[in-house]
């Protein structure tokens, strides 16, 4: 996977050679670079921003600059995936993450000050581009490097090869069809300052294990996030699991589980 990243501070990008993505891109799986918007500048302050028309605070990121930067580096016969972090845009999703992890060449625009120009996303997918706006939370950041940095761990974890134990993806929040929280995780030792691993999980018993922290995710995800319950569903939990979610207050006669 090729990942252009668009920015006016690149440095902050010098993370992204650590850890696991960084053996990533040793390995050749992920190639990234980082680009500075300012090099698409033509005056002596290299300014990428103006006040915004119709007047307010702040300044927005210009688009002449950005278009530059972006036909340079968006090569079109890769099929590039053109990406803006955007408070305004819909929540990030490991469903995003999962599709954007089969995609050739992905390029991120990080935004400044009061944004970019809203003329720009509008633009490239007129040429054809498949352009993207998401947001991380119901928050606002200082520039999109943050949410870049968010979004690009979420993505390349799941590209085939990039884990050491592939296996360890499968059972993670958010994911597969029927998606919960995941389960508490412990380690060595048992007993440690008062605190104790649960027995079962001590038992050897794996057909047990696996019931307890099923029915851990089930009860976990009920008080955490109902929202994920109500969209389970229901044919594919089996007798245990609609035991579970009754005990727990849910009707589990319909298509979706729904507060009892």
């Amino acid at each position: 996977m090729n990942i252009d990243i668009i920015s006016v501070f690149p440095e902050y990008f010098d993370v992204l050679n650590l850890s696991l993505l960084g053996k990533a891109q040793e390995r050749g799986l992920v190639q990234v670079r980082a680009h500075n918007l300012r090099d698409w500048t033509h005056d002596v302050h290299q300014s990428v921003d103006d006040t915004p028309v119709g007047g307010g605070a702040g300044m927005v990121m210009k688009p002449e600059v950005w278009a530059e930067c972006l036909d340079e580096i968006l090569d079109t016969d890769g099929a590039p995936v053109l990406i803006f972090p955007n408070p305004s845009a819909p929540t990030f999703t490991q469903q995003d993450a999962t599709e954007l992890a089969h995609a050739e060449h992905l390029a991120f625009g990080c935004g400044r000050y009061e944004g970019y120009d809203a003329r720009i996303p509008v633009y490239y997918r007129a040429q054809g581009i498949d352009v993207r706006e998401y947001s991380i939370g119901d928050y606002v950041l200082n520039g999109g490097e943050v949410a870049v940095s968010v979004m690009l761990e979420a993505i390349t974890r799941l590209i085939p090869g990039f884990m050491g134990n592939a296996d360890s993806i499968v059972e993670e929040s958010y994911t597969g069809t029927n998606a919960l929280l995941e389960h508490r995780q412990y380690t060595k030792p048992a007993h440690w300052r008062g605190l104790d691993v649960p027995e079962v999980l001590t038992s050897g018993d794996h057909g047990k294990v696996d019931r307890f922290r099923r029915d851990e995710a089930l009860a976990k995800t009920s008080e955490l996030r109902p929202d994920m319950i109500e969209r389970l569903d229901c044919t594919l939990l089996d007798k245990q699991d609609r035991k579970t979610l009754m005990a727990l207050g849910w009707e589990v006669s319909g298509a979706h589980p729904r507060r009892g």
